[in-house]
């Protein structure tokens, strides 16, 4: 998976983290903290996000690595963009079970109280630890785009991936931690609805990917190599070389 989709995935679903996040950010604990500490916290609250991001991508990669050794690199990368299609349309009470958005739901439970604890704090330390614990927040964007992470079939690149996308989300959260207030409940709801449209165009490039037409940036040419794994084609391989001579 192209590395620049992630960081359009943040981008985009920003909007998304609006609502979702939003209230979070917008009831960061300030206390009576000057102008520059104020600012500084909320920037580490969301370098603690992109932290706990990265090192999700890391594992990730590293386990999309092991899927690509094998060989199913295209296999891999149709299934996911199915999943995430049926994760848009089937009911909420399916698409749980189906992403194991349940379960994870269930383990970062046993955080809360850490999270509460530091949450209740004003220092900045404690804010960039709250945006550390916040990464691990049950998030459909995040399952989205570790989807990406794990399609990249690398643990560094799965990092790389996993930090872009939290860059992406970097400037409108930043801008709701300061501003939040000024924004109204029913336009934050309202953009929680965006995330499906995100889901299914990254779905749709899923796909693509696996099905490898030979379209340059989105469907590139696939091949076995000799050691049985899977490599991206360059589509000039496929052309003869030019006739220096013009006949």
């Amino acid at each position: 998976m192209e590395l620049w989709t992630a960081f359009l995935i943040g981008l985009a679903g920003s909007l998304h983290c609006i609502g979702m996040c939003g209230p979070i950010a917008i009831a960061l604990p300030s206390g009576d903290s000057p102008l520059p500490a104020y600012v500084s916290g909320r920037v580490l609250y969301n370098l603690g996000r992109i932290i706990t991001y990265s090192l999700m991508g890391l594992a990730f990669g590293f386990v999309g690595k092991t899927i690509f050794l094998a060989g199913y690199q295209q296999w891999l990368s149709i299934a996911l963009g199915v999943i995430i299609l049926l994760a848009v349309f089937l009911p909420s009470k399916y698409a749980v079970k189906l992403t194991g958005a349940s379960w994870h739901s269930r383990q970062v439970g046993k955080l809360k109280r850490l999270w509460r604890y530091f949450f209740s704090k004003s220092t900045v330390g404690s804010l960039f630890v709250v945006g550390i614990l916040n990464g691990f927040l049950p998030c459909g964007l995040v399952y989205v785009a570790l989807a990406g992470s794990l399609a990249t079939g690398a643990a560094l690149k799965g990092a790389a991936y996993m930090a872009l996308f939290g860059l992406g989300t970097f400037p409108v959260m930043l801008a709701m931690s300061l501003f939040g207030t000024m924004v109204g409940l029913k336009f934050r709801q309202g953009l929680r609805r965006l995330l499906p449209v995100g889901g299914v165009i990254l779905a749709c490039l899923f796909i693509l990917r696996g099905l490898s037409l030979g379209i340059p940036f989105v469907s590139p040419k696939m091949e076995q190599n000799a050691h049985g794994q899977t490599e991206v084609k360059c589509c000039h391989e496929d052309q003869p070389p030019a006739n220096s001579t013009g006949h």
